[in-house]
């Protein structure tokens, strides 16, 4: 006979740092009607758990083993499981990646660093429907809709995928191509690829000015 309780809220997180998953679960759980029925380290096994349990909130790392990474598998997520919300769980700042991760389908994006003290609040505002975010990130996004995007230059960062705006953030970071195939587990061709596009897009004429857009992007977002 199951012990489930009736009123049971249901969650799967996807990290690929197993220690990180029980930590969540354990300030999660501490909530009488909150259950992590489900754990993954990577996109396909997060699609097997969410297929099996229908949960209620998928918490989403943004950075996963694997080709996938988080943002993509919330597009994955809100398409094959409409009925089913996303929250975006990151060490990354708000500014580099909650925007993209909302228009993914998310409808919260909390830092891992304060996770522990708001996960719980997060997860209870995303299921009654509202969306989860900082008051400077919310007010950044009114200003964008109110005067429109303001990117290096006047160059816009928007045009880029998922992917592209994954490496040109790692670029202004300071990582090399081969540390980058090795971190996004991609070969180097592919990012060299990736990096063409970039260039292509914003319109810059070498890898040097790619890489000084790049790094003068992540200075602005830290303002």
């Amino acid at each position: 006979m199951s012990t489930k309780k009736k009123n049971n809220v249901n969650i799967v997180l996807v990290d690929d740092h197993p220690i990180i998953r029980e930590g969540i679960k354990q300030v999660v759980e501490k909530a009488d009607d909150l259950k992590v029925c489900g754990g993954a380290s990577d996109a396909s096994e997060a699609m097997v758990l969410i297929n099996k349990h229908k949960p209620d909130i998928v918490i989403v790392d943004i950075s996963l083993g694997g080709s996938i990474n988080g943002i993509d598998l919330v597009r994955s997520i809100r398409e094959r499981f409409p009925e089913v919300y996303t929250l975006m769980l990151s060490m990354h700042e708000e500014s580099l990646y909650a925007e993209r991760a909302i228009r993914a389908g998310a409808r919260g994006y909390i830092m891992k660093e304060v996770a522990p003290k708001n996960i719980i609040d997060a997860i209870r505002t995303v299921l009654k429907g509202d969306l989860y975010i900082s008051d400077i990130l919310s007010k950044k996004i009114i200003d964008k809709l109110i005067h429109g995007s303001v990117d290096t230059d006047g160059l816009s960062i928007d045009t880029l995928t998922d992917r592209e705006f994954e490496i040109f953030q790692l670029i202004g970071n300071g990582f090399s191509t081969k540390e980058i195939a090795k971190k996004l587990n991609l070969s180097i061709y592919t990012v060299e690829s990736h990096r063409r596009n970039i260039r292509t897009k914003m319109k810059l004429n070498n890898s040097a000015e790619l890489t000084k857009h790049a790094i003068q992007w992540i200075i602005m977002q830290e303002k």
